[in-house]
């Protein structure tokens, strides 16, 4: 099925890249942050699209659970709670832009030349072949992750771990406000730690006695 000259899949996928390009360029120019965030959301599930015309379900999938599901939401919750203040952050803009242009034109030079036509055409990059109805993307991907480049994703889970624990470390802080509860000190704790039983003796008021006196008078007059 073709129109205007291009296949659907090719309609398809331009729509997705066009979107996707503008819901990127908005990320970064919008002023409200939270608008920014739902530009970002806008621009994973558009690459989910472009995912699932490359026959990639699992990659697919993933990037909606898992980024819009979970980590968008989160920085949707942090930047609405937090006061931002936006005036503070674009102060120091316009002594950064001469050092920000150059260093942006050239990682934009180094993307055209690395994503080119020279590298990325159309006789570089084939389209997907057709599959079996059995076939599976994720156990493939899986064999391929686990065979091929198992090295690789050893080391980046040990990156990964490492800056998760550094990122713990560097937050964790001993604060005397905080009212933290240690478990091993309520585990060993007994009775007469919390409560503790006092014998005394008895103290009448004297406002009792005068009212007893007064009782036992009125019996005596009757």
């Amino acid at each position: 099925m073709t129109f205007f000259g291009l296949h659907f899949q090719d309609i398809v996928f331009y729509t997705l890249a066009i979107i996707l390009l503008f819901a990127a360029l908005s990320v970064i120019t919008t002023r409200n942050p939270v608008y920014a965030a739902l530009y970002l959301v806008l621009a994973f599930f558009t690459a989910a699209g472009i995912w699932l015309l490359l026959e990639a379900e699992f990659l697919a999938i993933v990037l909606v659970l898992v980024y819009v599901g979970a980590v968008m939401v989160l920085f949707l919750f942090v930047v609405m709670m937090l006061d931002i203040n936006l005036d503070k952050l674009r102060e120091g803009f316009w002594n950064a832009l001469p050092i920000a242009l150059p260093v942006g034109g050239l990682m934009a030079v180094e993307m055209v030349m690395i994503v080119g036509v020279r590298n990325f055409g159309t006789d570089k990059v084939l389209a997907p072949a057709a599959h079996l109805a059995d076939y599976s993307n994720t156990a493939e991907l899986g064999r391929v992750l686990y065979t091929d480049y198992l090295l690789a994703f050893e080391l980046a889970s040990v990156i990964l771990l490492v800056a998760i624990v550094a990122a713990i470390a560097l937050t964790l802080r001993d604060r005397k406000e905080s009212k933290s509860i240690d478990p091993a000190m309520q585990v060993s704790v007994k009775k007469s730690d919390r409560i503790r039983i006092l014998k005394m003796d008895a103290v009448v008021e004297k406002n009792t006695e005068i009212l007893s006196d007064v009782t036992t008078n009125a019996k005596e007059s009757k």
